[in-house]
């Protein structure tokens, strides 16, 4: 999620510490688009795949990730030589409304949505702290009635609908961060737990608010909604109090667990290779979540040739996703998009940012272990 761009820097920067569009001279063709599955369904019932998993992406949608386009989903398509399984894109609070029209059209191209449901007021500026829809006035009962609403419309649109809310807590750059709200103050125990277990306000602030609107929303019988609770992968700051598994509601308010997992994306990072970006956080949060499928809610890095080869970054990762020791990672997301920097400077994570960059992408999610449609429960 990149509405002010300075927000993936301090992505980038807790990650690696513990696209103008490219012509791309020069590109083989790109093969024929393969043919469409049917729309989806209501009353469908998404399937976790037995084997393989789901390959998504998010299309730079535009400045509030909403301008979803069925010629911006074809173009990429094209582009890669597969359909998408998912297709992600934003729901911002400030605006006051649920997504229908991207949804449905969505939907009609035979994909399951994943909507980022951001309780984040105008102008969207990361590190700006709370805002109006702040985790305390949520709590607060403040904005219930546009949660109703809301919860009415996914209802009414009655398919299988992945919604990662309040993505990215354990950062600082989203006003509904732990960090904001007791940060690493530790509370005592909860009733009828064990004494020793470390509790700490900011997490605990977060998981209350979390808890309080998946349960307003399945009030209002808006089942179809998979809950995704979505993570960075590694902290920032990296102190124990802001762990993944301190946000973790429990079993009963996740249906998929997510990460964001980002390599370099600007020309003062470090460069990282893909693996160690998943591996300790993966194996963490099979730990506390052992039994919900993952999801990489987002990846990418930038095209830097100065810092590392992106197309072998790229085939790494598809490498390292399907390894079987990573056999709970059952969805992907790529971020495809490029922006701007207050530098002058772009960061550019679009699939075709170089001709090395395209091909491994088209090469590595060719792969039939990459699912390029839903599978649905019988």
């Amino acid at each position: 999620m990149n509405s002010c761009f300075l927000g993936r820097a301090a992505r980038v920067a807790a990650t690696l510490s513990c696209l103008a569009l490219s012509a791309c001279s020069g590109e083989a063709k790109p093969p024929p688009a393969p043919a469409a599955p049917p729309p989806v369904e209501k009353g469908a019932r998404l399937a976790v795949p037995a084997k393989g998993a789901y390959a998504g992406a998010y299309i730079d949608f535009g400045e509030n990730e909403d301008a979803v386009t069925l010629e911006a989903i074809d173009k990429f398509e094209t582009l890669t030589g597969k359909r998408n399984a998912i297709v992600a894109s934003s729901s911002y609070w400030g605006e006051q409304t649920f997504p229908k029209a991207n949804v449905e059209l969505i939907a009609r191209h035979g994909a399951v949505p994943l909507v980022f449901w951001s309780p984040w007021d105008r102008p969207y500026d990361q590190e700006a702290g709370p805002d109006k829809y702040s985790v305390t006035s949520i709590l607060a009962g403040k904005h219930d009635a546009y949660i109703d609403r809301w919860a009415d419309a996914a209802k009414a649109f009655g398919r299988p609908m992945f919604v990662s809310f309040c993505n990215e807590m354990n950062g600082t750059w989203f006003p509904w961060s732990g960090w904001f709200y007791g940060a690493g103050v530790r509370v005592p125990p909860a009733k009828g737990e064990k004494p020793g277990v470390d509790r700490f306000m900011g997490p605990e602030t977060w998981k209350k608010m979390y808890r309080r609107v998946v349960d307003r929303v399945r009030a209002r019988g808006a089942t179809n909604v998979i809950w995704v609770l979505h993570v960075m992968n590694y902290p920032y700051p990296t102190d124990g109090w802001n762990d993944s598994e301190q946000y973790y509601p429990g079993d009963d308010y996740v249906d998929w667990v997510g990460m964001s997992v980002y390599g370099a994306q600007y020309q003062g990072d470090e460069w990282s290779d893909f693996t160690p970006l998943l591996n300790f956080p993966y194996l963490q949060m099979r730990e506390f979540a052992p039994n919900k499928p993952v999801m990489i809610c987002e990846w990418g890095a930038a095209e830097l040739p100065k810092k590392g080869d992106r197309g072998a970054w790229i085939r790494e990762a598809f490498t390292a996703m399907r390894n079987p020791k990573y056999d709970r990672i059952k969805a992907i997301v790529f971020w495809h998009e490029r922006w701007p920097n207050k530098d002058g400077s772009h960061s550019n994570l679009r699939v075709n940012s170089s001709p090395g960059a395209l091909k491994a992408y088209r090469e590595g999610v060719a792969d039939p272990y990459w699912l390029d449609r839903p599978q649905w429960e019988k």
